[in-house]
């Protein structure tokens, strides 16, 4: 609402209005004051007059929420922002981290559609299912059509369905990968930062310079993540497919020579219980301790039960 006493072109907002035009409450308009995110606004008799300057505040303060920042960043990034350092480079960095990591694009896909992949069988429960794993998103007010978010990820379970494999078995089998491949990307987060991102990101917040930097060697990254994990996994799956191929065909595999090291699968729950104890890095070292000390242990009880035996046997003699 403009003051009548404004000047030309200067709108004026009292505090009711402000929170129309900004989408806020008055109540949140008030705390965000408390809190020093809003310029103190000018004080005309009884009320508060507020401006385009606050309004322009509380869109970017809304923006930044939409981004995942909290109140308290918030006012670190505005602060420096009033200071003349800008905003423009921080997000930069923030769309390029939020923007796609990939270049499949969503599609949609109706009820009857998705039942004629999978058999023409319905499933409330699958569906449910894929819901809750995000392979499938509801469209608001379209319970008949679903947002494929990637449709790569379904033609798999499709061609995997196809292939025999029961729907529970590949939901099953989609949340432990989810869980190993959260835990690679992780990784190489906290290695990139460690070696890349902690000189552009040590200030907080980073100079607008610096996270324009950031933002360009996130773009230069972002592939490699993927291409390292599809190159060492077409490696891993031609040893073991190779492997188990020799084991159904009844080949016989050679025997461990030398210092010949060769990977054992162990249950998810033994490595995650391993982890939890003494560290994901030394999770390797702990199961070959753990595993040479098993062996001496048993080969130690094979002596003392040989050399009993040899006893008896002179006691007798």
């Amino acid at each position: 609402m403009t003051g009548a006493g404004a000047e030309a072109g200067a709108a004026e907002y009292r505090i009711e209005d402000l929170a129309h035009a900004s989408g806020a409450t008055v109540r949140t308009i008030r705390a965000y004051q408390d809190r020093g995110l809003l310029p103190t606004p000018e004080r005309r008799g009884r009320a508060n007059v507020y401006r385009e300057a606050h309004l322009a505040r509380l869109r970017q303060i809304a923006d930044l929420l939409d981004r995942g920042y909290t109140l308290a960043s918030i006012k670190e990034l505005l602060e420096a922002w009033d200071a003349g350092r800008g905003l423009g480079g921080v997000l930069g960095l923030v769309a390029e981290v939020q923007g796609p990591w990939t270049d499949e694009e969503a599609d949609r896909i109706t009820r009857t559609e998705l039942e004629a992949k999978f058999g023409g069988a319905q499933d409330d429960e699958a569906i449910a299912e894929a819901v809750a794993l995000g392979v499938l998103e509801r469209v608001p007010g379209r319970d008949d059509e679903f947002l494929v978010p990637s449709p790569q990820e379904l033609a798999v379970a499709v061609e995997l369905h196809a292939a025999g494999v029961p729907l529970t078995a590949i939901s099953g089998h989609l949340r432990e990968l989810r869980g190993q491949v959260e835990h690679i990307a992780s990784r190489f987060l906290e290695f990139t930062t460690e070696h890349v991102f902690a000189r552009y990101l040590g200030h907080r917040p980073p100079t607008d310079s610096d996270a324009a930097e950031a933002a360009s060697m996130v773009r230069r990254l972002r592939p490699l993540a993927q291409q390292t994990v599809d190159a060492e996994l077409a490696r891993a799956m031609r040893l073991f497919a190779t492997r188990h191929l020799h084991h159904h065909l009844g080949a016989q595999e050679s025997t461990i020579e030398g210092s010949e090291t060769r990977p054992v699968l162990l249950p998810r729950r033994t490595t995650q219980a391993v982890q939890e104890l003494v560290g994901a890095d030394q999770v390797a070292a702990f199961v070959a301790a753990a595993a040479e000390r098993e062996v001496q242990a048993r080969t130690l009880d094979t002596l003392t039960s040989s050399h009993a035996r040899a006893n008896k046997v002179d006691q007798k003699g």
